[in-house]
């Protein structure tokens, strides 16, 4: 990853504003299905929750983060990259990343999000099960997907 124009690095506190943006603007292209007030509350609980409580791995740009990749044991949290970074290979240094990190992984994506969906499943993803509600019993389904043969 020399050549590369961004490096990953660990989460460090002062990152917890500029990656929740990134997830918003990321969520808002990806998860639109979702509506902006669920999109918003669940900001709430990534800032304050789940970016200071998982294995938060960033990809910075000279120092600025335009993506990053959450951790919890071997189960991806969340990958999100800048919409303005996004196709530049962010998303799968993140994604190799936390493979050196972890070996096999797992994930769950709602299968609306097709892009995300496309994505996973070139990087050796396969589809373990299929949920018609969300992990929060919401009416979006899910589908959830392993690297493991």
């Amino acid at each position: 990853m020399k050549n590369d124009p961004f490096k990953i690095r660990r989460y460090r506190p002062s990152d917890n504003t500029p990656l929740s943006t990134i997830w918003y603007e990321a969520s808002v292209q990806a998860h639109a299905f979702l509506g902006e007030e669920r999109l918003s509350q669940q900001r709430a609980l990534v800032q304050a929750t789940y970016l200071p409580q998982a294995e938060t791995w960033v990809a910075c740009v000279d120092e600025t983060p335009v993506g990053f990749i959450g951790l919890i044991d071997n189960f991806i949290g969340g990958l999100f990259v800048s919409p303005a970074y996004q196709g530049k290979g962010i998303g799968a240094a993140l994604l190799a990343h936390a493979f050196g990190l972890k070996g096999n992984l797992s994930l769950t994506v709602y299968a609306d999000n097709q892009a995300a969906h496309r994505f996973y499943r070139l990087h050796g993803f396969h589809d373990v099960s299929r949920h018609s509600v969300d992990d929060e019993g919401l009416p979006f389904p899910i589908i959830r997907m392993s690297s493991e043969v």
